[in-house]
């Protein structure tokens, strides 16, 4: 394999992958540090595995319950990078970065209505009594 370059010098693969880590343990930290919505998303992440382990609930319920609510997180930092990148472009106003911007911002609200409906899904639907 190819060794890579990263600032002029090659580093090995080894080097490579651990460099990724670091670089993706930065944006993690980043945006836990400096974006509120994570705050309510590390919170959203406690209570469900709380209700998870309270309801006892199926391993595959499990399954979506985190997968839904690592979807909300995983948009959120492609919706910090985006928002990163319009800023960095223009500090005015434009139509366009508002539109880049929003979009972001929708991709995430969408997200966190998948991650409801999930939730709806395994925390009320089984106690409805009309659903048996």
């Amino acid at each position: 394999m190819d060794l890579m370059k990263q600032k002029g010098k090659k580093v090995g693969i080894f080097a490579d992958v651990i460099n990724k880590i670091k670089y993706s343990f930065q944006g993690i930290i980043y945006c836990y540090t400096h974006e509120t919505s994570f705050i309510f998303e590390a919170i959203a992440f406690v209570l469900a595995i709380i209700m998870n382990t309270i309801l006892q609930v199926k391993p595959h319920q499990w399954v979506f319950s985190l997968v839904s609510l690592l979807l909300i997180t995983e948009i959120e930092f492609l919706n910090t990078a985006i928002e990163a990148v319009v800023d960095l472009v223009t500090d005015k106003y434009h139509p366009l970065a508002k539109i880049a911007k929003d979009c972001g911002s929708a991709a995430t609200f969408m997200a966190t209505l998948v991650a409801v409906i999930v939730h709806f899904y395994i925390y009320v639907v089984p106690y409805l009594p009309f659903i048996k």
